[in-house]
């Protein structure tokens, strides 16, 4: 004999499960962005460090990602299978898109201020939200809308102190082009993360960096241990960074981890203080409001996607011959 409610019933622990389990998952992935942010963080006051050692941007670039391949090679041939090129386009996307980005900030950062470069390449989540409202049909709500707005505001407090003025040269453009490319790369990763590996995503990527940086090649290489040294830490450390960042786009959409990324150039500049930089009251407002911002944004500011587009169902591990 049937139970009236019992199918409902049953079901009830199944879907709460669920939920849990997603939950979990959301959890780690917003842990790995902010583990992701304080590597990158580092990074960038590494390359910092090895273009005061005379080694250009292109320069750092070409042995950033020289060193990721190395590595990500090793890892294939260690764990076979662990290479899964599923999407080819996406995953030259992924590449072209990203290695234009990292070559143009590490040149923006020879030419402006690194505050300055930081801040307009930083402006990748507003691009990522964009085209990830094109491509991927991810809506942010209100409340994320707002979060991104404090985030990118305590961000600007924290590079300007207060007191930032921005110009149109050579450098402003490499950075916000590379704001741009960085939207594009990170709406790539958010389309892959249903079906491929954060290993295979992040081969693309170096091999992308590596082609766009190798007529760098060609000039003249510092002869002093300094900046090979710190090439060769920002290799390893973005290389970590890279790989968590793309782990955690499995489990959020774009607009809530684009969010989470503003916590990069606060930690890029808490990062700098080592190198003698002063801290002010404007700075420590600007950190204040950036982590409101993410910490609002996380709570409040979530929305089911509408997945209608074939890159939206991949992302939501829809198959595609479903209606």
């Amino acid at each position: 004999m049937a139970i009236p409610g019992g199918e409902n019933a049953a079901g009830a622990p199944l879907a709460a499960g669920a939920a849990a389990g997603r939950d979990a998952l959301r959890n780690r992935a917003r842990a790995l962005l902010f583990a992701a942010s304080v590597l990158f963080g580092l990074s960038a006051v590494l390359a910092r460090l090895a273009t005061r050692g005379g080694m250009n941007g292109g320069q750092v670039t070409l042995v950033r990602f020289a060193i990721g391949i190395a590595a990500l090679v090793a890892v294939f041939a260690a764990r076979p299978g662990t290479f899964q090129p599923r999407h080819p386009w996406l995953l030259a996307s992924r590449g072209g898109f990203g290695g234009v980005s990292a070559l143009l900030y590490f040149l923006a950062i020879e030419r402006i201020p690194a505050g300055e470069a930081t801040l307009l390449n930083n402006t990748f989540p507003i691009w990522a939200v964009l085209l990830s409202l094109v491509v991927l049909n991810e809506r942010p709500t209100f409340h994320l809308a707002v979060a991104l707005l404090l985030a990118s505001a305590g961000v600007f407090l924290v590079l300007g102190g207060g007191g930032l003025r921005l110009g149109l040269g050579a450098g402003e453009l490499a950075a916000v082009i590379s704001g741009v490319s960085g939207g594009a790369a990170v709406t790539s990763i958010r389309a892959l993360r249903s079906d491929t590996n954060a290993f295979t995503i992040f081969f693309a990527f170096a091999v992308g960096g590596l082609l766009v940086a190798l007529p760098f090649a060609f000039d003249a290489w510092p002869t002093t241990l300094l900046p090979w040294a710190a090439a060769a830490a920002v290799g390893v450390v973005a290389a970590l960074a890279q790989l968590t960042m793309t782990e955690a786009y499995g489990a959020l959409s774009v607009p809530e981890a684009a969010l989470w990324q503003n916590l990069t150039p606060i930690a890029s500049y808490l990062w700098a203080l080592t190198l003698g930089e002063a801290i002010g009251w404007a700075t420590v407002a600007g950190v204040l409001l950036g982590i409101a911002g993410i910490v609002y944004g996380s709570v409040l500011g979530h929305r089911p996607r509408d997945a209608r587009s074939p890159e939206a169902r991949m992302a939501a591990g829809i198959p595609a011959e479903e209606p």
